[in-house]
């Protein structure tokens, strides 16, 4: 940790007055002692000192706060922009924005949650207004929940705020019952949807009369499956094409982009019994189900981890896969996405199974990257979910159902396959290299009961393989490899397996084979015993004896050629 961690003095000299460095030392003493010196001379009005670790991996500095002392800082005013200043919404068709209708959302939760409808659906029901309007309570802490840090932002005192959006709630929900005893939302029973957006098409209102019909289409229905249901029945009676077919699918997609943002009604979409892994799995393979068919035509360990999409969500997937909904397949993209960006557990009690749909994410994403994501967005999303599968609770968790430390270097070899990033990388790395380093790992592995030393080799020749082909960097790559072969070159020293094959009976063809093969790493560990074999096959091949036989038999070399470029003795 020598030169990796410092500390450094900050001072205001007044109260309002910015921080500024005054020193930096990596001794702690000093640095506490300078701020305490300076404060008690009063040459500053406060001091702060903080310690500064430096990541190797990112080369970044990671700072915590070791000592403030003196006058608290004065906060200042925000200072709101003219054009900032005032209610943001200030008439009802303002309540009608995504951005208005994802506040109401926010603050309407519960009451939403009740009723099992979305913010659109309440902007456009006469019944569901009228229930609002009847609450009280409900709408008065809600217009509260948004006045008080709009107040903050604009600079407005709250109540001024509060009475304004009280109007506005009054004036909103009043429109939509009006509309809804003028019979302006007609229902479907004895109309087609078809043929009320070919009357409506240049009416002025058109969109929100449209916004009613397929709203109140969903009145008494309850359940995320049966409402999705419905608005797939709805969409495929919509008009076949022009601007009537856009007057249904667009409430109709505002509807499912509320709808599904909800993880009751995705998990009674997809599945109750799905956990979050593999729901998010659904979810793509909903979103782009073309793309997951052929990868899993390719990738058969693709169709144990993909979950079933039928019904609704099926019917929901053809469409989005045909280019409609846009902004819903891109909504439920982003919010796979977020998901795996949080630090929710994918697999909460199965940490190997976490990293199985983890996997299965990343190939999934990556062959849609380009329609829904782009590549650099998904790389950042797994990168942050890496940084949640090397934590010592995770690796723990990971690790406790291993049996045998030769089962734990098998399963962090696989964690560092699987991990991206960098740093992430890096972390994996440390835990496998302390697995392959340890004691318990050597004195296993000499000891294993039931397998020969040459078995014993092999199996660690197959370890180091993998670990070559997790993508680690060089350093940590040749530290475990060195490890492993010197484990295996301990098993063939105890075994003497080379000598005993340079001493054995068979055919030269055959020692050289056997030679070669531990040589190349394919039945020993590159290391100390592959280097006792290349050395015992070079002292064969000088052998006069031997070139004797192997040049009245030059049949016989052909097939160790490979063998031996492989070693390294032929170019």
């Amino acid at each position: 940790m020598a030169g990796s961690v410092h500390y450094e003095v900050y001072i205001r000299k007044t109260a309002p007055a910015p921080w500024t460095l005054q020193m930096a030392t990596e001794d702690r003493t000093v640095a506490v002692q300078s701020a305490e010196d300076m404060l008690a001379d009063k040459r500053a009005a406060a001091v702060r000192v903080t310690r500064e670790v430096l990541d190797p991996d990112t080369m970044e500095f990671a700072s915590s706060t070791v000592l403030t002392r003196g006058a608290p800082e004065v906060r200042q005013k925000r200072v709101v922009p003219e054009e900032e200043s005032g209610p943001r919404c200030n008439g009802p068709q303002d309540l009608y924005t995504p951005q208005a209708r994802e506040v109401i959302g926010r603050v309407l939760e519960d009451w939403l949650v009740r009723q099992g409808v979305t913010a659109f659906e309440l902007l456009h029901r006469p019944d569901l207004a009228e229930k609002l309007e009847a609450s009280g309570m409900e709408l008065q802490h809600a217009i509260q929940k948004v006045a008080v840090p709009e107040s903050q932002a604009v600079g407005q005192p709250v109540h001024e705020l509060v009475r304004h959006y009280q109007k506005l709630a009054e004036k909103a929900l009043e429109r939509v019952i009006a509309a809804g005893r003028r019979g302006q939302f007609p229902g479907l029973e004895d109309h087609s949807i078809a043929d009320l957006a070919h009357r409506l098409e240049g009416q002025p209102d058109r969109a929100f009369i449209m916004g009613g019909v397929v709203s109140c289409a969903l009145t008494g229905l309850r359940g995320g499956r049966t409402r999705l249901d419905r608005l797939m029945d709805l969409a495929e009676r919509a008009p076949m094409d022009g601007h009537p077919r856009a007057m249904v699918l667009v409430p109709i997609e505002q509807i499912l982009c509320e709808m599904l943002a909800a993880r009751t009604n995705l998990a009674d979409i997809l599945g109750p019994g799905l956990d979050q892994g593999a729901s998010l799995a659904a979810v793509v393979r909903m979103v782009a189900p073309d793309e997951i068919a052929s990868l899993m035509r390719t990738d058969a360990r693709m169709t144990l981890q993909m979950p079933n999409v039928d019904g609704p969500a099926a019917r929901l997937g053809l469409r989005l896969e045909a280019g409609e909904f846009p902004l819903l397949a891109a909504a439920l993209a982003r919010m796979v996405l977020r998901e795996l960006m949080s630090p929710r557990r994918l697999r909460p009690n199965d940490a190997a199974g976490e990293i199985d749909i983890l996997r299965t994410l990343a190939m999934a994403l990556t062959v849609t990257a380009g329609r829904l994501l782009t590549l650099e967005e998904v790389q950042n999303a797994f990168n942050e979910r890496s940084k949640a599968i090397v934590t010592a609770d995770f690796v723990g968790a990971y690790a406790k159902t291993c049996s045998t430390v030769l089962c734990e270097a098998e399963a962090l070899t696989r964690l560092c396959e699987n991990v991206t990033g960098t740093a992430n990388k890096r972390s994996a790395a440390r835990w496998l290299s302390a697995c392959v380093g340890s004691l318990r790992f050597e004195t296993e592995m000499r000891a294993a009961a039931g397998q020969t030393p040459a078995q014993k080799l092999g199996v660690l020749a197959n370890l180091q393989r993998a670990v070559h082909s997790c993508g680690l960097n060089e350093r940590d790559d040749a530290e475990i490899s060195a490890a492993i072969g010197t484990v295996g070159g301990t098993v063939e020293g105890e075994a003497r397996i080379v000598a005993m094959l340079a001493r054995s009976p068979a055919p030269l063809p055959q020692k050289l084979s056997a030679l070669l093969r531990m040589a190349a790493g394919e039945t020993a560990p590159m290391g100390p015993a592959a280097d006792r074999a290349k050395a015992e096959a070079v002292k064969l091949f000088r052998a006069p004896q031997s070139r004797a036989t192997l040049s009245t038999t030059p049949e016989a070399l052909a097939p160790l050629k490979g063998l031996m470029k492989a070693a390294g003795l032929a170019a």
